[in-house]
């Protein structure tokens, strides 16, 4: 096996990463694809397009085709998978790679079919197709082999994946289309509200990874926020606390945590034990807001971690869910 010919991708609503078997995460990129409307051509795709959001002449348009973790635009994300397949493996490749993608639990048939077919015509040799949970579980280093239930919760851009795993698969899973870009919008709307001030979603982004909070801290910290004032429309700056970070974000935080106690429910009591024990694992950007473990354990009473690399867990888990199978087949 040429070493360059396994990939895994993690097919993300806000960004797109690619695992090379042996070379670990060689790629990551924004899901973001620029294109001129007249022509339609392609223009930028990755952080380059990515830049171009809400700032683009009324020609170009900077979209992602990814929503809530499927597909949207099927043209468009056939194209940006080529491009990154080809721009992760190079000029070197003779023969045309096997790929693994990570998609959500709660996709359909037919979204699954999508991802697929768009990886098929990206220039795939063959394709497999794992969930989100089960990659992530493979990535954070958890052998999924075993007999004994593990509790991962995947928090992406799009959706939040939460699922019970044993023996190679999901148990009880759930997929809910909540996650990191709402915890954008609830900061949008929260300025909105109560500051009269309108932001774009880059700058609620910066906000979220700079002071965004979801538990109460000892040291509240400050941010400048700019942008521009709903009643003068003029350009204005104020003071933002994290303890009003932790006010708008209560709201989704909320939802993923139903969400976790709705498959908590649902675990046949052996595996729910097993969890009891072992804790539960986050992955994924959204995981990175701050206190959002500690929220969990209040709420559930279950230790809850991080994984060491969670933004590109589900990366690692596709790669390596290939060396997975191959180990499989021979065993049997």
């Amino acid at each position: 096996m040429v070493l360059s010919h396994d990939i895994g991708i993690d097919l993300g609503t806000a960004s797109i990463l690619v695992y090379i078997r042996g070379k670990g995460v060689v790629l990551k990129e924004p899901s973001v694809v620029a294109f001129d409307r007249d022509t339609n051509a392609i223009r930028a795709i990755g952080e380059e397009a990515r830049l171009m959001l809400g700032r683009t002449p009324g020609n170009i348009v900077a979209i992602r085709p990814l929503r809530q973790g499927v597909i949207s635009d099927y043209t468009v994300t056939e194209k940006m998978l080529k491009y990154f397949i080809q721009k992760a493996v190079g000029g070197r490749a003779l023969r045309r790679p096997r790929v693994c993608v990570g998609i959500p639990s709660g996709a359909t048939e037919v979204e699954r079919k999508a991802v697929e077919d768009a990886t098929y015509q990206a220039g795939a040799r063959e394709v497999s197709i794992i969930e989100e949970p089960v990659a992530a579980a493979i990535g954070a280093g958890i052998d999924i082999r075993k007999p004994c239930g593990n509790l991962i919760v995947d928090i992406g851009g799009g959706t939040s994946d939460i699922a019970v795993i044993s023996l190679g698969g999901p148990v009880v899973s759930t997929s809910v289309k909540v996650a990191g870009d709402d915890f954008d919008e609830a900061l949008v709307r929260y300025m909105r509200k109560k500051h009269n001030l309108l932001i774009g979603e880059r700058t609620a982004e910066e906000i979220k990874i700079k002071i965004g909070t979801a538990y109460k801290q000892a040291e509240p910290e400050v941010m400048e926020v700019r942008g521009r004032n709903l009643v003068t429309g003029l350009p204005k700056t104020v003071q933002l606390t994290s303890d009003e970070t932790l006010e708008a974000l209560k709201e989704p935080a909320m939802s993923i945590i139903d969400a976790i106690h709705g498959v908590l429910e649902k675990t046949p009591p052996e595996l729910a034990a097993d969890v009891y024990d072992r804790g539960i694992v986050m992955t994924g950007g959204g995981s990175l807001l701050k206190g959002l473990d500690l929220l969990i354990e209040e709420k559930t009473g279950i230790t809850t971690m991080v994984a060491e690399n969670p933004m590109t867990a589900v990366a690692i888990g596709t790669g390596r869910f290939l060396q997975f199978e191959d180990r499989f087949i021979k065993e049997k």
